[in-house]
């Protein structure tokens, strides 16, 4: 499965960046193989608006089937739902932190962590 992390910098040692739609960089990790490759958001960065709609677009090409950031705005989450990828909010730490939590299963999605009686 391949997972984005919304991120500050292009390695897996770098932080995360808490912005999606206006994160610097996405890493895209593949949790089979341990392979991953960097997209740059600079587009998404200097957006007038649309940023975070567009950025989903991006990681919907990539083929990441979950997204890892610190907080994604109500238009993003919308469009990666509708394209059938997870959002998991809440994200701090460096993206090797975030990727090995994930392995771990300690993350809930945007759906999980809204759920009002916490289950």
């Amino acid at each position: 499965m391949k997972v984005a992390v919304t991120s500050t910098g292009k390695t897996l040692d770098s932080p995360v960046d808490p912005r999606f739609g206006r994160a610097k960089n996405f890493i895209v990790f593949d949790t089979e193989t341990g392979a991953h490759e960097v997209l740059d958001n600079r587009s998404g960065v200097d957006a007038a608006h649309g940023a975070g709609p567009q950025a989903a677009q991006e990681i919907s090409r990539s083929g990441a089937k979950c997204v890892i950031t610190g907080r994604c705005g109500p238009k993003a989450e919308r469009a990666l739902q509708a394209a059938g990828i997870e959002v998991i909010p809440g994200a701090t730490g460096t993206v090797a932190e975030m990727l090995e939590k994930f392995r771990r299963g300690e993350l809930s999605s945007s759906a999980e962590s809204s759920d009002p009686n916490g289950s």
